[in-house]
Parts: C-alpha cells; sequence; structure tokens
C-alpha cells in the first residue's frame, strides 16, 4: 500500500507506535539483532500472508545466499523455549532451502493482539500480499481493534461510507476514531476501501484464485467479474493473464461479447427480421417469394393463437 518500502526502524516503528498510541518502549529498546537457531522458531496459527510462490521463495533464498539476511525476523517468546516468528515469514521459509542454521533476530515481548497487528503492518508495509490478502488483512486488524467480528466490521464500514464522515463520527463514536486511526495507519482510506476492495471478496472463485496467487491486479478482476457466462469469463481471464491485457483492453472485449449476446435475443432476432422484409419489399420486388413468407407468417400467427 505504501509508494515505497522504507527501513524497519523508521517505517514499522512509526506505525506501530500510531496503532498503540503511543511510543511502544519494548520495541524501541529491543532493537539490537539477536543470532537465533532456526530449529527454535515456530510460525503463528493466523498469518497476513495465504499464498507463498515457491519460485519467489526460490528467488529470495538465492539473494539470502549472496547477500546475507539483510533484515533481522521479529520473534517473540512463545514457551518452552520456542519464538514465534511475527514478522519474516517469507525470509523464514526462505532459509528452509538453504544449510543455515541460524538467523538474526529482534525479539519482543508482545500481546496476541500486538504480534497480530505488527505482523498484519509489516506485510502490508512490504507490498507483498495481494489485494485479497491485504483486504482479509485490515479486516482481521480492525475487527481485533474494535473488538467485533469481521462481518460487523464491514457493516459498520459501509455506513461510514453512506452517511459521510461527520455523521458518522457523530453516530458511531469511539468506534470511528479507531477506524480512522487504523486506515491512516495503513495509508489507505476508509472509503477507498470500501469502494475498491471489500467488492473483491464477493468475485467468483474463479477469479479469486488467480487474484490471490497474484496473477492478475484487482482492476483488471473486478472488470472480468462482470462476465456472467463462465465460459465466457473462463476465456477472457485466461487471455488478461498470458496476453497482460489492460483494463481497457479488457473492458473493451467485455463489450464486444455484449454486442454479441445483444444481437441473439429473441426480441432482437425479430426486430431485425421485420426490418429486413421492409426494406426489401418482397410483395413489390418479388412476388413468388413474398407468398411463400405470407404462407409463413401465417403458420406464425397460428402458433401465437394456440
Amino acid at each position: 500500500m505504501a509508494s515505497k518500502k522504507t527501513p524497519l526502524k523508521t517505517s514499522l516503528n512509526n506505525r506501530i507506535d500510531a496503532l498503540f498510541g503511543g511510543d511502544n518502549q519494548d520495541l524501541q529498546s529491543s532493537q539490537r539483532p539477536k543470532t537465533m537457531a532456526i530449529d527454535v522458531l515456530i510460525l503463528p496459527e493466523y498469518q497476513p500472508r495465504q499464498y507463498f510462490d515457491s519460485e519467489s521463495i526460490s528467488q529470495l533464498a538465492e539473494s539470502i545466499k549472496v547477500h546475507g539476511i539483510l533484515e533481522p525476523l521479529l520473534v517473540r517468546p512463545a514457551g518452552e523455549g520456542k519464538y514465534e516468528v511475527v514478522a519474516g515469514g517469507r525470509r523464514y521459509r526462505a532459509v528452509q532451502l538453504l544449510s543455515l542454521t541460524e538467523v538474526p533476530v529482534i525479539i519482543l515481548n508482545l500481546t496476541d493482539d500486538e504480534a497480530l497487528e505488527i505482523a498484519i503492518l509489516e506485510n502490508l508495509q512490504r507490498e507483498n500480499l495481494n489485494p485479497i490478502e491485504e483486504t482479509e488483512a485490515i479486516l482481521k486488524l480492525l475487527s481485533g481493534k474494535l473488538n467485533q467480528d469481521v462481518q460487523e466490521v464491514i457493516s459498520l464500514l459501509y455506513r461510514l461510507r453512506n452517511e459521510g464522515k461527520e455523521e458518522f463520527k457523530r453516530n458511531v463514536s469511539p468506534n470511528s476514531e479507531i477506524v480512522e486511526t487504523v486506515f491512516q495507519t495503513v495509508g489507505i482510506t476508509a472509503k477507498s476501501f470500501v469502494e475498491t476492495r471489500l467488492p473483491l471478496l464477493k468475485l467468483p472463485s474463479d477469479i479469486l484464485s488467480v487474484l490471490r496467487q497474484g496473477k492478475i491486479a484487482y482492476t483488471k478482476a473486478i472488470a472480468l467479474s462482470k462476465i456472467k457466462d463462465e465460459q465466457q469469463r473462463e476465456k477472457l481471464l485466461k487471455d488478461a493473464i498470458e496476453l497482460n491485457l489492460s483494463v481497457r483492453q479488457i473492458k473493451a472485449r467485455i463489450k464486444e461479447l455484449n454486442k454479441r449476446e445483444t444481437k441473439d435475443t429473441p426480441s432482437i432476432k425479430i426486430d431485425i427480421t421485420v426490418k429486413q422484409m421492409k426494406k426489401k419489399k418482397l410483395w413489390e420486388t418479388e412476388p413468388k417469394k413474398w407468398e411463400k413468407v405470407e404462407k409463413l407468417l401465417e403458420k406464425i400467427n397460428l402458433l401465437l393463437e394456440d
């Protein structure tokens, strides 16, 4: 979501401080990296990133082999000598492909909610999440901060969009302040999130699948979702990926498909036939052919009377 990646110390710290409502002294005092054995690290139950591209992880592993791990993993004590990876899941997976036995880490004493918030912010900051993961992560973050389930959060956000910012503040404060703080922290407005991101959750399953894999931009996904015919959508989706069609090109193809469908409707077929008959004036130009047409018209009338 951010326009560019920034160092952890100046970017993620500031975002965490903003979200927690002040200076996070524990985070600031624990900035010295330590070396930790890989086999004591574990992954959390929930991770903002749901899809891990194997090729991307392999490329990261090759980079680590050459340059090392440039940024420590953030971890927290998990009991029994284990440490949970709070931020750095891709780096953790990449080192599994190498012969490394140790990694640099920063140890933080965090609650479950704090660990979740940092994990989400770290992933959003790095722009590595696909649009669906971003949307679900932000909803998860709001759900924890508001102490509401995701569906309640979604309803609240629609109220913000429908009622307007000032009206929303008057009616649903202090929740509105929490919502505003979270969206300022992640770098997107509530209005934009409601209008461009929430609709992604309602996309057809075939489009959701490729969107989760990062094969297509969410703007293209929304355009493709307008196609109701599954076969037509599947074909255009395939072309959009293989040919890297722009949003404009996709919309142009959809417009052409709609034209074809319109021509095939019964009403249009009847109109076209009537226009052709009037234009040709068979009763004047080809009387014999008109006799045949008249017989067909009589049969049609008989069918309509039944």
